[in-house]
């Protein structure tokens, strides 16, 4: 479970130009179950995900995660956390071009340690349960939309996190391609995680695979 309490985000603090992205939220994330973040451009909705997944700390109020404060440790620590406890799917995917998608998928794990042959052959069964495992040498340039979309699934899988945060993960892709990454959310639910995602395509947050929807808009809750 993740708690927010009154998680506030600031940009700019203290000059003309101060914005407060995030402007004191109060929610419960639960564990097992897919929550949508909906709001129109600039409501919060990334910056909440960034503060939620570790990647920025709130300018005011505090993080919990499993009932542990996360909000002021360090760095170090932060980064562990990143690593074991989320998954990321961002909106462009990020994938690494020059590699291949196997390559990618592994990449997130190295610094933890995992000998290269267990690696591996998670990376591979996670492209072949995500119907990826005839690409897996294919250079990521080469992938359509929809294949990389689920390398960049695989890869947030790879380290086996409990917790997968997705930044409007269907925004590239047509109607096809969307309704296959809720049949994918679907699988993830089933498997126990906890996904949290933001998005504007009603196909998503109107979907019962969605949990609970919750709309942002000027950095509050609506």
């Amino acid at each position: 479970m993740i708690e927010l309490h009154n998680i506030r985000k600031a940009y700019n603090q203290g000059r003309s130009n101060e914005f407060w992205a995030v402007d004191g939220i109060d929610l419960t994330i639960e564990a097992g179950r897919a929550t949508a973040l909906t709001g129109p451009s600039g409501s919060g909705k990334t910056t909440l995900l960034t503060v939620v997944g570790a990647l920025a700390r709130p300018t005011e109020g505090r993080v919990r995660l499993q009932g542990r404060d996360v909000s002021g440790l360090p760095e170090p620590f932060l980064t562990e956390i990143r690593r074991h406890t989320f998954g990321f799917v961002f909106q462009q995917f990020n994938l690494i071009k020059g590699l291949s998608v196997l390559e990618n998928v592994m990449l997130p794990a190295y610094p933890i340690g995992r000998p290269h042959r267990e690696l591996r052959e998670s990376a591979e069964v996670l492209l072949e349960q995500l119907r990826l495992g005839h690409r897996a040498e294919a250079r990521v340039e080469w992938l359509s939309g929809g294949e990389a979309q689920r390398a960049a699934i695989a890869r947030a899988l790879i380290n086996d996190p409990p917790v997968i945060i997705a930044d409007e993960p269907t925004a590239n892709l047509d109607t096809q391609l969307s309704r296959e990454f809720l049949a994918i959310v679907e699988g993830l639910l089933e498997r126990g995680k906890t996904l949290l995602l933001t998005s504007h395509d009603p196909l998503v947050y109107q979907s019962t695979t969605m949990d609970r929807v919750v709309a942002l808009r000027d950095g509050r809750l609506i």
